[in-house]
């Protein structure tokens, strides 16, 4: 019990730990609500960020229909390291940020039935630009982004078919900044803008599986996000200031500026799945996601070059298992997963479509000796174009996160 009781305290003190600004230095996360940030767990983001498959022991949290087939109470958490080398027709700069990815835990209510409760992060803004001369300066910053805290349950509604529903709090800030001065000028200009959100949003998910031979079996998944509206609080505060002999800015004036509160649009999405299999051997599907994004703004200001189309995603990936239950051997029971996946985003700056694709792959450790899981998770991918004097990011994640698996709510029996 005090181990249970442990593990659900460090669920509600990792909450303050998770809200946290997302990990993110990509120039793009200037535009709409910045990156997307969360993928799936570290064992979907090693299959591409497939939805399709889930089992008893592990949480899908793209899907809230898997819960439907969960049969132990499973804590989950996930942390992420990203390195990123940016360049354009001219330069090259690399960076790294690392984050905690998620957390979430979940157990069954009945045999047909589990809910899970979490956080994880929806978006992430953080960006240094420059676009000076010699004789002006200016400067471009910010920071922040959007975190989710969600509760999902699902249901096996009939045999091979598990329906569930989520619902999302979004929380979060934006914080943008730009600095003007010229070189002849004593004093220059720094205009910062803070967009506060918070809101509600829910989403739709189906699983079916049924077996084709008798070894293979088919699996499918549909999820529909509804569009959402989020609440922003919005504030601009315009100052004028005085570069110090160090370089730092001091505020000699500051007006609050009146910027109207105003509401966000989060885009309606629909994703497909197909995939086939050997129960606890093998897996590969592919999936689809057309999401509209069209309905994206860029909050309280809008750049002249930039416009939103709908996105879609492809996926594909799988895994594969030589001897799941082996005794003799620990690299047996070890699970090798791969995948691939492909985004237009929407984003189109100076008509340069921004797309992004990923290939990743990772493994699942068995730990104890229980059913309990250690995950590692690899990717390499690009972002962007050099085209149009626009950034190529070229990254490589690094994903770790650790799967705890018990039977609670469990009367112990003596003979």
């Amino acid at each position: 019990m005090i181990k249970k009781l442990f593990i659900v305290a460090v669920l509600m003190m990792a909450v303050k730990g998770l809200a946290q600004e997302g990990a993110t230095t990509s120039p793009y996360s200037f535009y709409g609500v910045g990156i997307q940030q969360f993928r799936g767990t570290v064992e979907n983001k090693s299959m591409g960020g497939i939805q399709t498959y889930s089992d008893s022991l592990h949480l899908n949290l793209l899907n809230p229909a898997s819960l439907g087939k969960l049969r132990y109470t499973t804590f989950t958490v996930g942390g992420n390291h990203n390195q990123v080398n940016a360049e354009d027709a001219t330069t090259k700069e690399g960076s790294s940020k690392s984050t905690f990815d998620y957390l979430a835990i979940g157990f069954p209510i009945s045999k047909k039935g589990g809910v899970s409760i979490g956080l994880m992060p929806y978006t992430a803004v953080g960006y240094k630009l420059d676009d000076s001369t010699d004789e002006v300066l200016n400067r471009f910053t910010g920071r922040g982004g959007l975190n989710r805290a969600f509760l999902s349950t699902g249901y096996t509604l009939a045999k091979g078919l598990t329906v569930g529903a989520s619902a999302y709090y979004y929380f979060g800030n934006i914080q943008n900044e730009a600095i003007r001065s010229q070189e002849e000028a004593e004093l220059g200009t720094r205009e910062s803008n803070r967009s506060d959100f918070s809101g509600l949003a829910f989403e739709l998910g189906a699983q079916y599986e049924t077996m084709i031979s008798d070894k293979l079996e088919l699996r499918s998944s549909i999820k529909y996000v509804p569009s959402a509206t989020i609440g922003t609080e919005n504030e601009r505060v315009v100052s004028t200031v005085l570069f110090n002999s160090l370089g730092l800015l001091q505020d000699v004036d500051t007006e609050v500026i009146n910027v109207p509160d105003t509401d966000f649009d989060l885009p309606s999405s629909v994703t497909v799945g197909l995939g086939i299999g050997e129960k606890n051997k093998w897996f590969f599907g592919g999936e689809y996601t057309s999401q509209q994004t069209s309905s994206f703004s860029n909050r309280t200001f809008t750049p002249d070059n930039v416009s939103f189309e709908d996105a879609t995603q492809m996926r594909l990936g799988g895994f594969y298992t030589p001897k799941y239950n082996s005794i003799s051997s620990y690299w047996e029971r070890m699970t090798y997963r791969a995948g691939f996946r492909y985004e237009e985003t929407g984003l189109v700056v100076s008509n340069e479509d921004i797309n992004e694709f990923g290939i990743s792959f990772g493994v699942g450790l068995p730990t104890g000796r229980r059913i309990s899981n250690l995950n590692l998770q690899f990717e390499v991918g690009q972002r962007g174009t050099t085209n149009a004097n626009l950034i190529q990011e070229n990254f490589f994640n690094v994903g770790v996160s650790l799967s705890i698996n018990d039977l609670w709510f469990v009367q112990s029996k003596f003979n």
